[in-house]
């Protein structure tokens, strides 16, 4: 009974210490230690605008032209987050999508016009290889996203 204990306390202690020092690593070193859910920043936003925060989630979609974002499933079904980083800077590999990811960054508010949230959308549809419906943006926009300076994915 006391060695399975101690094999299953050596298993979980070598998959703690494999997320933290393992993985592909992109950016600065993360300096954060306590985590923010995603869920937390989408239901208020505005509390966390111009904060620096460490998110956990699986990436659900990377730039396919530059790799310059990745979207992070939030921990609460059908939400996700766009992490956007500058150009050049780190380049997310396509292949990192499906892999778990831990994200240091700044949460920033994207205000569109109408106008603006129109050529968004119609760019968005392109790049995805969609068609884009003009009538799916009726307003103004407001986007909340992170700009990413560090991460670690597996």
């Amino acid at each position: 009974m006391r060695k399975t204990f101690l094999v299953l306390l050596a298993f979980l202690f070598s998959l703690s210490v494999s997320f933290a020092g393992g993985g592909n690593k992109y950016g600065k070193e993360i300096s954060l230690k306590e985590k923010t859910k995603i869920s937390a920043i989408l239901e208020k936003p505005k509390d966390f605008v111009g904060k620096k925060v460490l998110v956990e989630g699986n990436v659900v979609g990377v730039c396919e032209k530059r790799g310059c974002w990745i979207e992070l499933a939030s921990d609460k079904p059908f939400q996700k987050i766009k992490v956007k980083v500058k150009d050049g800077e780190i380049v997310f590999p396509l292949e990192e999508k499906g892999k778990s990811a831990l994200v240091e960054g700044q949460v920033y508010e994207i205000k569109m016009t109408k106008e603006q949230a129109l050529a968004s959308a119609e760019n968005e549809a392109k790049e995805h290889g969609k068609k884009f419906d003009s009538t799916s943006v009726t307003g103004p926009v407001t986007l909340y996203q992170i700009k990413g300076i560090g991460a670690i994915i597996k």
